[in-house]
């Protein structure tokens, strides 16, 4: 990452923020609070489901981005990899909608995220949950912000007390070495990350199989209020790889973050979560 990058993200959040504003009106329009919503919505061929808001989404922001910053590369969730990214400095990263099964069932709980990396490192993360009127935005260097006020995550420092979201069986499986306080699931895996950014909650589990579009934004936005990402055993997190799958992944406040990993380390390893 070179010495260029601060400005260069900097001056592309506002335009980025502005184009993550329209497409989240785009997947409002079809969104219905508390009920099923109005897209029409398929299975992909894995089984996870899609719905037209996705795809529009989608195909808005790769124009508007791409116009932004002509020579990134492109990763989506709804787009068809292409490896000429593995090659390219800067790459957008985009989830048009995280979260999409919330989306479908009525939930707030869904964001539009978009990352640019540079050389494999998140230096803008916006994410724009438009149902829960919250929009996080982050620049490598420059903080995280939530609707433009500075956030920072919790500065808990012991798991006693500590609110914790993820899945069930991996929250079970922690609460038989240190008790905390499990928090109600959070969908989207971004804003599961924001959350622990802005304090609402302390820590979060994440399941193996999250991909790089569930995570680059929310990332930034996390590690610029403080906070940490990483693997289950404390690795780092790295983006823009030939397949951008990820293991188990641990987030937390900052100084929540050696106590959560050493209570997971205790975990005898069929028991390990996940």
């Amino acid at each position: 990452m070179s010495a260029s990058t601060l400005p260069l993200a900097a001056d592309l959040l506002k335009a980025a923020g502005e184009s993550c504003l329209e497409a989240g009106a785009i997947a409002l329009d079809l969104f219905r609070p508390g009920e099923k919503t109005a897209a029409r919505t398929w299975s992909k061929s894995g089984g996870s489901p899609v719905t037209e808001a996705d795809i529009g989404v989608d195909t808005f922001l790769r124009i508007r981005l791409s116009e932004l910053l002509p020579e990134a590369a492109w990763l989506s969730e709804e787009t068809v990899d292409d490896a000429q990214r593995l090659s390219r400095r800067f790459v957008w990263v985009v989830d048009p909608i995280d979260g999409t099964r919330a989306y479908i069932g009525g939930s707030p709980d869904w964001a539009v995220c978009v990352a640019l990396l540079d050389e494999g490192a998140p230096v803008l993360g916006i994410v724009h949950a438009p149902a829960c009127a919250a929009t996080y935005t982050a620049v490598i260097g420059g903080g995280a912000r939530r609707n433009g006020e500075t956030i920072r995550s919790s500065a808990l420092g012991k798991l006693a007390g500590a609110r914790i979201a993820g899945p069930k069986p991996m929250l079970d499986a922690l609460a038989r070495v240190q008790p905390f306080e499990p928090v109600g699931r959070i969908p989207s895996l971004a804003l599961r990350l924001t959350r622990i950014a802005d304090g609402t909650i302390d820590a979060g589990l994440i399941s193996p199989d999250a991909r790089d579009w569930d995570l680059a934004a929310a990332d930034l936005v996390l590690r610029e209020a403080g906070g940490r990402l990483s693997g289950g055993d404390g690795t780092p997190v790295a983006y823009n790889r030939p397949a951008p799958v990820h293991g188990m992944l641990v987030a937390s406040a900052g100084a929540l973050a050696a106590p959560l990993l050493d209570a997971l380390a205790q975990l005898h390893p069929q028991a390990q979560p996940g």
